[in-house]
């Protein structure tokens, strides 16, 4: 069961609820969203019968809830949900389409500074960039650590792109939100529960990839894990699942969208990238990401793909993210969609 509080609930008729229900033996889990406060029930149902919760001040309504993951579901949260990210609110939901942008790997100020503005140019909104990368081989390039992160936020300060970056140790989770925007979880991490838990009471909006190997339940009760935690501000990424097919990194699973869209409130992107694996695929996977219904999509982009030290053979080039911003404009004004610029860009414009 959950119970939904009112827009306008203060702290204090929240702390009420869940003292009632401690008192009843139950427990209670509070979610808070962009605009709205979810307390998750947790315990035998038996608990909660006679405690007329529907009559505290600042209760909007109670949900019986038959999905396993209950603040995420679309049984108590009818209307699909939009995550803000950064201080200028950077909107991805169902309104408006994100173009998420920017390096798999920082590797230098020099080479994530160009790689934000080719980001900027091509109308994305966030920057993504790795500064911990979480690597098959022991050999390869595990990221800048901390000194990743310092060139993050230069370079956001100089364009003004929020940032995206991924977090892959529970006892590195106070040191990334220091300096990102958004937390990622990647495919590796998926069901890393204590990790999911960290971000969960970071306070800052999370992205969380697909593991994977998992099925679009077990995607959705990680998502769980997090929102159980405090935290709704969730975006799930489809970066494509591990199949037998070869011919592609990974196989995007494009129903997976409309699938979770149907099951959940949270929003939903994908990643082109490293589903495809190859810079010829994530356009046409773009496209269909759209056509499908996708809140936004996450690219890898660099101004050297030749010299890259993760992911170079996905990475796109100028001419290429021409073709993506036309197809963009092109496209998501058919499904009703506007760009997604910052509220404080959009409080200047009208």
């Amino acid at each position: 069961m959950v119970i939904v509080m009112t827009p306008n609930a203060t702290n204090e008729n929240v702390q009420a609820v869940v003292a009632r229900v401690t008192e009843a033996g139950g427990a209670a889990s509070v979610s808070r969203g962009d605009a709205r406060t979810i307390i998750g029930l947790v315990g035998d149902l038996d608990h909660f019968h006679g405690l007329n919760l529907l009559a505290l001040p600042g209760v909007e309504r109670a949900v019986r809830i038959s999905t396993p993951f209950k603040l995420v579901s679309r049984e108590h949260h009818s209307q699909m949900s939009t995550v803000m990210v950064g201080a200028t609110r950077v909107p991805i939901g169902p309104d408006t389409f994100t173009l998420i942008a920017g390096p798999c790997a920082v590797e230098t100020a020099e080479q994530t500074l160009a790689a934000a503005h080719m980001a900027l140019a091509a109308g994305a909104t966030l920057l993504r960039g790795g500064a911990f990368k979480p690597r098959s081989s022991p050999y390869a390039f595990q990221g800048l650590g901390e000194s990743g992160l310092k060139i993050l936020a230069d370079v956001r300060t100089e364009t003004g792109l929020p940032i995206v970056t991924e977090v892959i140790d529970a006892a590195d989770v106070d040191l990334v939100a220091s300096y990102a925007d958004m937390l990622q979880v990647g495919t590796r991490n998926a069901q890393n529960f204590s990790l999911l838990q960290a971000v969960g009471e970071a306070g800052k909006p999370v992205m969380l990839k697909r593991g994977m190997s998992s099925t679009i339940e077990e995607w959705l009760m990680a998502a769980e894990y997090i929102a159980h935690r405090g935290n709704l501000e969730v975006v799930l990424c489809e970066r494509g699942i591990r199949t037998f097919e070869r011919s592609t990194r990974n196989t995007l699973d494009i129903s997976a969208v409309p699938v979770a869209h149907d099951l959940s409130h949270l929003p939903v992107v994908v990643d082109p990238s490293h589903s495809g694996g190859r810079r010829d695929l994530v356009l046409p996977l773009s496209k269909a990401a759209i056509a499908v219904g996708a809140d936004g999509i996450i690219v890898d982009i660099h101004p050297n793909p030749s010299t890259a030290l993760c992911d170079g053979p996905q990475a796109l080039v100028e001419e290429d993210l021409v073709e993506l911003a036309a197809a963009i404009a092109a496209f998501t004004p058919l499904l009703n969609r506007g760009p997604a610029l910052p509220t404080e860009v959009l409080a200047v414009t009208n």
